[in-house]
């Protein structure tokens, strides 16, 4: 499997990234949507094989003091093949120089990203749009 990584936006086709976060699954996210993450985002990498986009993941930057690494998706055909793994750490060398590295992970895969060095905090606190749906997918606490 020859796999070609890129970085540039040029090619993109968004809806394919919609479909990919679809079926990865992480929810559905819009096409016109992940355009406007994807370009507000310092860092990112898309995954192909055979011109078929397979994986990808960005991380939002200030340069120096955050990064916070998020949407990174893999094709089911693709997981555990070690391509999510080479998102993240292209994303952790791509951030280095930050002061911290950040990303929440979908409840179940938190021992996934422990193994490529993230630990958990104790004082991450967030606001969803949606707290109800936020609680339900447990994200967060009630407490």
């Amino acid at each position: 499997m020859a796999l070609e990584w890129r970085d540039s936006l040029e090619t993109v086709d968004w809806e394919e990234l919609s479909n990919l976060y679809r079926v990865a699954p992480l929810g559905n996210k819009p096409a016109a949507d992940l355009k406007v993450v994807f370009t507000a985002s310092i860092f990112r990498c898309f995954v192909y094989d055979a011109g078929q986009l397979i994986g990808a993941g960005r991380a939002l930057a200030d340069g120096l003091d955050c990064s916070y690494i998020c949407d990174v998706a893999v094709h089911p055909m693709h997981q555990g093949s070690g391509i999510g793994k080479a998102i993240v750490s292209t994303l952790v060398n791509l951030s280095k120089g930050h002061k911290k590295i950040i990303l929440y992970a979908v409840p179940g895969k938190e021992p996934f990203y422990q193994k490529l060095g993230f630990k958990r905090m104790k004082t991450a606190l967030a606001i969803f749009s949606n707290p109800t749906q936020a609680l339900e997918a447990g994200l967060v606490s009630d407490d």
